[in-house]
């Protein structure tokens, strides 16, 4: 189960995003009768938010937006033109935003960015079910 979109830099992009994100994760959970927690619904649009903002801002061009369902997950890959990987900064609490990155890598159960033939893919995944454990708290690698 997977949707794609191609965003092409208006203004409305983040909104489509965000908007693409939860239609796919009722349609999914209507549709196929996954759970799909309220909490990983907000995650799921914060995320593809934070990471279009940031391929919006930083790369020329369309951003390509693919949303797909995998072992009780939503994984977010956002892809770009620009081939510089983005970094985490350092936690400082008098930052005035820049803090995207920092809230997706805080927020997913797994985190990859990586290079491509043209441009670089950001991957991010969350669980679609609360986990009452807390065990889903933290960042792994993909």
């Amino acid at each position: 189960m997977q949707t794609s979109a191609t965003l092409v830099g208006d203004g409305a992009d983040i909104g489509k995003a965000r908007h693409l994100a939860a239609a796919f994760l009722a349609r999914i959970q209507a549709e196929h009768g996954l759970p799909v927690s309220q909490r990983a619904m907000d995650l799921t649009q914060l995320v593809v938010s934070e990471l279009v903002t940031n391929a919006r801002k930083y790369a020329p061009g369309p951003v390509l937006l693919d949303l797909k369902i995998t072992d009780g997950t939503v994984e977010i890959i956002v892809r770009d033109s620009d081939p510089v990987l983005p970094i985490a900064r350092a936690a400082d609490a008098g930052r005035v935003g820049q803090h995207g990155l920092e809230i997706v890598m805080a927020v997913a159960q797994g985190f990859e960015a990586r290079r491509e033939p043209v441009g670089k893919r950001i991957t991010a995944r969350l669980a679609l079910a609360d986990d009452p454990g807390g065990a889903n708290a933290g960042r792994r690698p993909l």
